[in-house]
């Protein structure tokens, strides 16, 4: 479906995606004790850039199973990127789906002022954040009825 359920964290530009992951997963697994919502054991799919053995075991500890796709970056072994890869072929078809994740972030960059941030505090900023998903959200619910 690709709807949003919480905003993601909001870090400054020169920190990577990759140090919001304990953050996040810790906001969707209480968003997901609050709601009564059993999601132990889901797939979550990641993109290349969280490729790494710390993401997998953040991942695990919060009882979900990654789909991360490989990156090849400074992978120089011919034999481990192989690993690599026939370990991402078992769960391939769990990360086709990872269209939908890209597509709901693309209907955020609609909104100009999420995509060119302009406010100084965190708190204004996710403010916004939780407004445009609500639009979005409520967009795809008027149109499926």
């Amino acid at each position: 479906m690709g709807n949003f359920l919480i905003a993601g964290v909001t870090k400054a530009v020169q920190h990577h995606d990759s140090t919001c992951l304990p953050e996040a997963l810790d906001r969707l697994t209480n968003l997901a004790d609050t709601l009564e919502l059993e999601i132990a054991g889901s797939w979550l799919t990641l993109d290349p850039g969280f490729d790494s053995e710390g993401a997998e075991e953040e991942v695990e500890m919060h009882d979900l199973r990654p789909a991360i796709k490989p990156n090849p970056r400074n992978t120089k072994s011919e034999t481990k990127l192989h690993e690599q890869f026939e370990r991402f072929d078992e769960v391939k078809h769990i990360y086709k789906e990872r269209y939908k994740v890209e597509r709901s972030f693309a209907w955020e960059d609609t909104y100009r002022r999420l995509n060119t941030r302009y406010d100084r505090l965190k708190e204004t900023h996710e403010g916004f954040k939780f407004l445009a998903y609500s639009l979005i959200n409520l967009r795809w619910f008027i149109k499926s009825r």
